[in-house]
């Protein structure tokens, strides 16, 4: 029974997987191995971009510590929400072989959508806001 399990979600992931492997990786990538080395390249540009955005914006806002306090601890409570989810998404992770060969490629896939989704999120303070936005709250005019 395990093993069917774990074969229906290695065929279901394969396929909710495909279209974020398929911009970077299935082109060239020819093994499951050349895709889990693709996707976990792409997550760690992701986790890059992330972090050169974090740095950047507490350099923006530097003449503002509440500020910064604040969102030090936003972005702590966003890796702690996403190293959970992925604990839900994969609650096996550490049993050899559960989720097969493409964990790597779904678990990285996961990760880059869930950090992409957070460098929108943080580029609201970076881009800034047109004057006369009243709901801006900490975020710059520009």
């Amino acid at each position: 029974m395990r093993f069917f399990k774990a074969i229906v979600f290695s065929i279901a992931t394969l396929f909710m997987c495909e279209a974020a492997v398929a911009d970077s990786c299935t082109d060239t990538a020819k093994t499951q191995l050349d895709i889990n080395s693709c996707t976990g390249a792409v997550f760690k540009q992701a986790d890059k971009e992330l972090n050169e955005l974090y740095k950047i914006i507490l350099i923006e806002y530097a003449d503002d510590q509440k500020f910064i306090e604040k969102f030090k601890v936003t972005q702590r409570a966003w890796l702690k929400f996403r190293d959970a989810e992925m604990d839900a998404l994969f609650p096996h992770k550490d049993e050899d072989r559960y989720y097969g060969s493409v964990y790597p490629m779904c678990s990285d896939t996961w990760l880059t959508t869930l950090t992409k989704e957070r460098i929108a999120q943080l580029k609201k303070w970076s881009h800034k806001v047109k004057e006369g936005d009243v709901c801006s709250g900490s975020i710059k005019v520009k």
